[in-house]
C-alpha cells in the first residue's frame, strides 16, 4: 500500500496525519483520495472504522490550501455527535494552517451559529435540521454558502431517507448547482438509493461519479471475534433480565452499550439502573446538548460502565473498548442491527452482542439473521428464581424512575420543538 504523499496530498497535510499517528492509508482512503483530487464526485462505501472521514477530508483540505477563500466545504451528517467528531478531526488536520472549522448543530445558540456562518469559515460541519432552520430564518446571512466547492453527505444512506428529505432540500437550495461543486457521499451501507446516484446524468465536461465499495458492503461480515447471542425475554421481566445480564459473573465488569428504540426507554433504563447501583449514562435526542456531550465523555473515560442509547450511538462514533452490546429493543431495520453490534469486537478484540427477544420480535430476528448470514446462539441465563428475586427491586426502581421523569417534565422539550416546527411550516 502507498503512503499519503503518493496519493497526491501536500507535505503539510502528510505531516499533520503523521502527527496524528496516521501513516498508511486504508483501502478506502487509497481508492478515493486520488479520484476526489481529480475533481470527481465520489460515493465511498466501507465499514465503520475504516477511515472515511480522512478519505473525504484530506483531499478537500489539500484543494482548500491551494485557494483558501470563502466557505470551501460543507459536511452534513445525521447526528450531533458525529458532527462533533468530524469537526474535531478537521481541526486536528488543519491545526498548523489556521483552518477555520465551525460546528452547526442543535442544542446550541442559533444566534451564535448565524454569526459563525456570516464569518465565512473554511469548513462547516452541520446536521441538516439545524442548518436548514438557520437558512430559512436567515437567508441573507447564509449567502456565503453559494460559494461552497464541496458538499459531503456522511452516513449518506441515513440522510437519504424520508426523515431528512425536507431539511436536505432546504440546504441544497442554498448551495451552488451540483454541476458547480463536487459532491461526496460516504456510508457504511451502500443502499440502492445511494448506488443509483452513480448513474445520474452529468453535465458536459464533468467526469462520471466514482463509486468505491470496499469488500462489497452489501455482504455483511461479522468478525469471528464477535458472538451473536439472544435471550427470550417476556416483556414483564425484561428490565430484570437486563439487570441480571449486566451484573452476572460473565459481564459484571464489562463496558456495555444498551440500545433501545425510543428516548423515553433510554431515560427510564438510565435512572432504573442507577437506582440499582449500576454506573450508567445515556444518549438520546431528548437530552440537552451539554448533557449529551458530557454523557459521551463520561462513558469514554470509564466513569460510567454502561451507556443506554438510541441509534444516535450506533453509527460512526469512536468509542473504544466496548465489550458488550445489548439490544434491549430489536431494531426494525437489519442494517441498524449491524451498525449497533459494530460498536464491539473492533480491531480484533472480542465482544458479545445480546438481543433480548420478545414474542413480537421473531420476524425482526429472522430478518437480521438473513442479513448477516449467521444464526444467533441462545445465552444461558441465571435460574428464573434469581430473576424473580430481583423483580421486586427492579419494579420499585422503575416506578421511582418514572416519578422522577414526571417531576422533571421529561418530554417537554420535544413538545416545544414540534410546536416551533409547526409554526415554521405555517409561515412557509
Amino acid at each position: 500500500m502507498s503512503d499519503f504523499a503518493s496519493l497526491g496530498l501536500p507535505r503539510w497535510l502528510v505531516e499533520s496525519l503523521q502527527a496524528m499517528k496516521i501513516t498508511r492509508p486504508t483501502n478506502i482512503q487509497a481508492a478515493c483520495i486520488p479520484e476526489i483530487l481529480k475533481g470527481r464526485d465520489c460515493i465511498g462505501g466501507a465499514k465503520t472504522g475504516s477511515g472515511k472521514t480522512i478519505a473525504f477530508g484530506a483531499p478537500m483540505l489539500a484543494k482548500w490550501s491551494q485557494d483558501p477563500s470563502g466557505i470551501f466545504g460543507l459536511v452534513l451528517t445525521p447526528t450531533r455527535e458525529l458532527a462533533m467528531q468530524i469537526a474535531d478531526q478537521f481541526a486536528a488536520l488543519g491545526a498548523t494552517v489556521n483552518l477555520k472549522v465551525r460546528l452547526i448543530i442543535g442544542g446550541e445558540s442559533m444566534t451564535d451559529q448565524v454569526a459563525m456562518i456570516k464569518e465565512n469559515p473554511h469548513f462547516i460541519i452541520a446536521t441538516p435540521g439545524r442548518l436548514a432552520h438557520i437558512i430559512m430564518e436567515n437567508e441573507d446571512e447564509c449567502r456565503g454558502l453559494k460559494r461552497v466547492k464541496y458538499l459531503v453527505l456522511d452516513e449518506a444512506d441515513r440522510l437519504l431517507t424520508d426523515s431528512f428529505t425536507d431539511h436536505l432540500q432546504t440546504c441544497f437550495e442554498a448551495l451552488p448547482n451540483s454541476n458547480k461543486r463536487q459532491t461526496l457521499l460516504f456510508t457504511a451501507t451502500v443502499t440502492d438509493s445511494v448506488r443509483a446516484l452513480k448513474d445520474r446524468p452529468v453535465a458536459p465536461g464533468k467526469q462520471p461519479v466514482f463509486l468505491h465499495e470496499l469488500d462489497n458492503v452489501d455482504t455483511v461480515k461479522i468478525p469471528s471475534t464477535l458472538r451473536l447471542l439472544y435471550v427470550l425475554a417476556p416483556v414483564v421481566v425484561k428490565e430484570s433480565m437486563l439487570h441480571n445480564i449486566l451484573t452476572n459473573e460473565d459481564y459484571k465488569e464489562s463496558t456495555a452499550i444498551v440500545f433501545v428504540n425510543r428516548s423515553e426507554t433510554a431515560e427510564i433504563l438510565r435512572r432504573l439502573l442507577r437506582h440499582l447501583e449500576v454506573t450508567t449514562t445515556s444518549l438520546h435526542s431528548e437530552m440537552p446538548q451539554s448533557e449529551r456531550t458530557n454523557s459521551l465523555h463520561r462513558f469514554r473515560a470509564g466513569a460510567a460502565r454502561v451507556l443506554v442509547a438510541t441509534d444516535l450511538a450506533s453509527r460512526g462514533l469512536d468509542i473504544p473498548s466496548v465489550e458488550l452490546v445489548i439490544n434491549f429493543d430489536i431494531p426494525r431495520d437489519p442494517d441498524d442491527y449491524v451498525h449497533r453490534v459494530g460498536r464491539t469486537a473492533r480491531a480484533g478484540r472480542k465482544g458479545d452482542a445480546i438481543s433480548m427477544v420478545t414474542p413480537n420480535d421473531l420476524s425482526r430476528i429472522l430478518a437480521i439473521e438473513d442479513r448477516v448470514g449467521v444464526k444467533m446462539e441462545e445465552l444461558p441465563l441465571s435460574d428464573n428464581k434469581v430473576i424473580k428475586q430481583s423483580l421486586k427491586a427492579v419494579s420499585k426502581a422503575k416506578i421511582e424512575a418514572r416519578m422522577d421523569m414526571e417531576r422533571e417534565g421529561f418530554g417537554e422539550r420535544r413538545k416545544r420543538r414540534k410546536e416551533r416546527e409547526g409554526k415554521t411550516k405555517r409561515r412557509k
